[in-house]
């Protein structure tokens, strides 16, 4: 449904757009820009586009990259609407202050609402899923206002997205607005990725994920794509990116703030020819939240692995616990099996061998519905090891693992293969709804919840434990045959991710 808009008029909702600033070098800043980009507005109704399609396409490429169709868009500075169009929102609602832009942009996008408004005066009843600002903070008289007013019209899961020229580039885009091969701007905020990351902050924004995008702003056949794919994505030739791209998301609200609030916990537990540790996860396993469901997979064992569910079960009658055979392989199998079946609000993964020890859930709980995290991944490789935790080679490959998927990702992700995750399951359904785009080829199932992670833009945040010993059985992964198929998940995460 179309949320509430304050003062709404004329079947687009619109809010008025005259807007009263006590500060008259506020307010002669703001007519000038109006009377601007209402020329502007003008010169593209009669035909006028300049080189600056290319660019604007470019930008609706990775914009859509960026937003998954589907979701509640509010894009602030929407000029004649194609961007907002681009992303195939649900619901999308584009405001500008240049009546000749939103007059455009209704006849090109019916089905799209556009509201004439000054962005340092919005006032809506309703919040969006993703907040667009292309192009705009440079025009702004005031981006820490514009930014507070966003953050009333945000959730919890709200990604604010924004891009800006880059300082680099001002030289050239002078240029090329005195040959009038771009639209004309006045005099811009020239703001750095740092400063917009300290304005963000003051607004109660924290910034998720930086990129640099567009190298070649023009349609130079062959060589445009090559740039835009691939080179900009490589330093040093991403020191000379045309533009900076910010994801923020809102800071610091917690989750939980009463008991009734207490979320109810699932944790999954693939086991296979794991018998010797049943009990002890029965045992060791904390309580947290309102509920505790135990959802084991088991997994083809050669032991007694189901038997020994079966029978802690019976011995452990107040503990929570489901039990299901895996039809299909591999512990990615398992854990989306697990994972469909689950009850809770929140999703963990506790390996059956113990090495991460159970009594650790409790911090990952915390920090997830703290409001600090989204998806927390757990780390191995800060706090020293136990002798006969993990081979060297192997750990070798876990950091080389963490450094390639880390710069995919554009967010740190220390230990890639640690099998301990958490997140919320409507974040899981929503990756879950998504997996076809990455395909359903990951054993592990870290890889999935990771890339799924990644392309939603949730906040990924790292905890570390204390690896533990195997203490019964073996392990099952194949050093050689599972690391070829990293370097293939690698490949193929880079052309989904980065090189897009």
């Amino acid at each position: 449904m179309m949320p509430e808009l304050v003062h709404a008029n004329e079947e687009a909702s619109a809010l008025s757009s005259a807007v009263e600033h006590t500060d008259v070098s506020a307010r002669g800043y703001q007519k000038a820009r109006m009377a601007h980009w209402d020329q502007v507005a003008r010169s593209i109704a009669d035909g006028w586009n300049g080189s600056g399609a290319f660019y604007q396409k470019q930008l609706a490429h990775y914009y859509s990259h960026l937003i998954s169709p589907g979701r509640r868009v509010l894009e602030i500075g929407c000029g004649t609407g194609d961007l907002l169009a681009a992303v195939n929102p649900s619901l999308g609602v584009g405001v500008d202050f240049s009546r000749g832009m939103i007059k455009q942009a209704r006849e090109k996008y019916p089905q799209l609402s556009f509201i004439e408004a000054d962005a340092h005066e919005i006032v809506f009843d309703g919040q969006f899923d993703v907040i667009v600002l292309s192009d705009l903070v440079n025009d702004l008289w005031d981006v820490q206002t514009v930014f507070k007013q966003l953050r009333s019209l945000s959730h919890r899961r709200t990604r604010l997205i924004l891009n800006t020229y880059s300082y680099v580039w001002q030289p050239l885009i002078a240029l090329s607005q005195l040959l009038q091969l771009s639209k004309p701007t006045l005099e811009q905020n020239w703001l750095t990725v740092e400063d917009l990351a300290n304005l963000l902050n003051l607004a109660d924004f924290e910034v998720i994920k930086r990129t640099r995008e567009i190298l070649c702003p023009v349609p130079l056949p062959l060589a445009a794509n090559f740039a835009n794919r691939f080179l900009v994505k490589l330093w040093p030739f991403s020191m000379l990116a045309m533009t900076n791209f910010v994801i923020a998301r809102p800071q610091g609200s917690a989750v939980i703030r009463t008991a009734d609030e207490q979320p109810r916990v699932s944790i999954v537990v693939p086991a296979r020819n794991e018998s010797g540790n049943v009990e002890r996860i029965f045992v060791r396993t904390p309580a947290l939240g309102a509920n505790t469901e135990l959802v084991f997979v088991e997994g083809h064992s050669r032991d007694d692995t189901y038997e020994a569910i079966e029978r802690a079960m019976v011995k452990y009658p107040d503990r929570s616990c489901r039990l299901m055979k895996q039809s299909g392989e591999g512990k990615g199998d398992a854990v989306r099996l697990g994972f469909d079946q689950a009850k809770g609000d929140i999703l963990m993964i506790l390996d059956a061998d113990l090495t991460v020890p159970p009594e650790d859930l409790v911090r990952f709980y915390d920090l997830l519905v703290s409001g600090k995290a989204d998806f927390v991944n757990g780390v191995r490789l800060v706090y020293p090891m136990e002798d006969q935790a993990m081979r060297f080679v192997n750990l070798i490959g876990n950091k080389f693992f963490s450094l390639a998927f880390s710069w995919l990702l554009s967010q740190s992700i220390k230990d890639t293969l640690c099998g301990t995750k958490v997140l919320w399951k409507k974040d899981y359904e929503l990756i879950k709804a998504h997996r076809a785009y990455f395909g359903d080829f990951d054993p592990f199932g870290d890889f999935d919840l990771l890339f799924g992670a990644a392309k939603l833009n949730l906040k990924i945040a790292d905890m570390p434990i204390r690896y533990r010993e195997r203490t019964y059985g073996t392990t099952n992964i194949q050093r050689w045959k599972h690391a070829w198929l990293l370097l293939k998940m690698v490949r193929f995460a880079a052309g989904r991710i980065k090189f897009v």
